[in-house]
Formats: C-alpha cells, structure tokens, sequence
C-alpha cells in the first residue's frame, strides 16, 4: 500500500482514489484524532469524528459540536445544499 506523508503531522495516510467512493455516500466513524488549528489556537478536537465519502468528491470530515471552539466561529450567512445532508449553515 502507498502512502502519503504529512510532515506538519507526521501521519500516514492510505491513498485513496475518489471514483472508488461509493454513491450514495458512506459514512465512516473516525476515531483517530482530529485537530483543526488556526495560528497555532485549537478550534476543534476529537476522537468521535466521522468521514463522509461520496463519488468523485474528497472526503469531508466531520466534527461533534461539543468538541468545537464554537466562540471563535462566526457563522456565514451563506448555506450550502446537498441532497443527502440537506441545507447547512457554514461557519
């Protein structure tokens, strides 16, 4: 298996291909961590993430709200639709 190195995280990463994604989409429990930083701040960290892997799309990760830095988030007043996950508000 080939792999992808990310040295900022030093973590392997399987590659994948994006046509091999299923449709409708998966849905996969993510229990490693995930991290999201800006300038070096945490805005989000968990063990109980989930991965959305869908046709010809990258995969998108999502994060439980109680693990999000919701204070330093200002919501969009753009939405997105997606005929499986519906209207969604962007941050």
């Amino acid at each position: 298996m080939s792999c992808l190195i990310s040295e900022s995280f030093r973590v392997a990463l399987p590659i994948e291909n994006v046509q091999d994604y299923p449709r409708p989409p998966a849905l996969e429990r993510v229990t490693a961590r995930l991290r999201v930083l800006n300038q070096d701040r945490v805005i989000a960290d968990t063990t109980d993430g989930w991965r959305v892997l869908e046709t010809h799309h990258a995969p998108t990760y999502y994060i439980p709200p109680h693990d999000v830095m919701m204070t330093t988030l200002s919501r969009s007043t753009r939405t997105s639709f997606c005929e499986w996950k519906r209207v969604r508000c962007l941050f």
